[in-house]
């Protein structure tokens, strides 16, 4: 189950490269991948048939489960943010790929899904569709982030940094787990705030790493033409697609970081492009509706 090809790291600069992880997968993109490895082989082990999770409208992490449940014979739920989808989900095209594939949807409202973590919502959930395994919101959990510390190889300890997009914290956890004493670990969150040092402390097991807070561009899923251009002229020059929630950001701030002298003469930096290709999709129709740039 889930066997994956690790890529050749790309050069974008001379001293900048990045690591395909999108191509693991056309459906389970890049981190998410690495996130349900082990737990959809715990599921298995334990016998259980439905795997349980949430999420929001346009979250990779929603349409890399129902994908994956389709594909290793899971039955799938999804808890998703916000009751006014109940009835728009069709013209949503992360939403209607996550049913097409088998995912029955539940809408809540966002006082509701607060409770996610709640153990009486958890047991009120499981009155409702049975048993099943439950998958923390973005994938993250210990499983997860030991997915995520088979990301970095042998090959790339020649690395002085170490960049990745963040929103729950897993991946970057897995990264710090897995990194060599000489590298640090650069952290791009999608999201406004400090808040996330704590939930990356939970998993990380070393102190080599740092949040830029810098590029989120005013909050998750908040996007601007500056952004837009940065990331079809990357398209343009690099053939690379960049999803603007999560990867076109850290992009964004690794070149302006590289142009302000942030890293020292000769360093070399590896991106860790974690997919999330999906939601360019979504995103288009919103740029569309605000009269903006679309995304390539």
């Amino acid at each position: 189950m889930m066997k994956i090809i690790d890529q050749l790291n790309i050069k974008i600069d001379e001293n900048l490269f990045l690591k395909p992880e999108y191509k693991t997968d056309t459906q389970i993109s890049g981190n998410k991948y690495r996130k349900l490895k082990y737990n959809l082989l715990e599921a298995q082990a334990n016998n259980c048939k439905t795997l349980l999770t949430f999420g929001g409208a346009y979250s990779n992490h929603i349409a890399a489960v129902a994908y994956a449940g389709k594909k290793y014979g899971f039955e799938t739920i999804g808890v998703i943010r916000g009751e006014e989808l109940m009835n728009k989900w069709h013209d949503n095209p992360t939403l209607f790929s996550a049913q097409k594939h088998g995912m029955k949807l539940k809408f809540v409202s966002r006082d509701v899904y607060r409770n996610k973590a709640n153990n009486d919502f958890v047991e009120t959930l499981k009155k409702e569709f049975g048993d099943f395994n439950l998958i923390a919101e973005g994938g993250t959990n210990n499983l997860a982030v030991k997915g995520c510390e088979e990301i970095l190889t042998s090959v790339d300890s020649e690395f002085d940094f170490i960049c990745c997009p963040v929103g729950t914290g897993g991946t970057i956890s897995g990264l710090i787990n897995s990194s060599k004493s000489h590298q640090k670990i650069l952290g791009f969150p999608a999201l406004k705030g400090d808040f996330l040092k704590q939930d990356i402390r939970k998993f990380a097991k070393k102190n080599n790493w740092d949040l830029i807070n810098d590029y989120h561009f005013g909050g998750y899923a908040k996007i601007n033409e500056e952004l837009i251009c940065f990331i079809n002229s990357f398209k343009e020059k690099n053939d690379i697609p960049l999803d603007p929630i999560y990867t076109g950001k850290m992009m964004y701030g690794i070149f302006d970081l590289m142009k302000n002298g942030y890293f020292p003469e000769n360093s070399k930096i590896l991106a860790i492009h974690t997919g999330g290709l999906q939601g360019i999709e979504g995103m288009n129709k919103k740029l569309e509706r605000n009269k903006m740039t679309l995304i390539l």
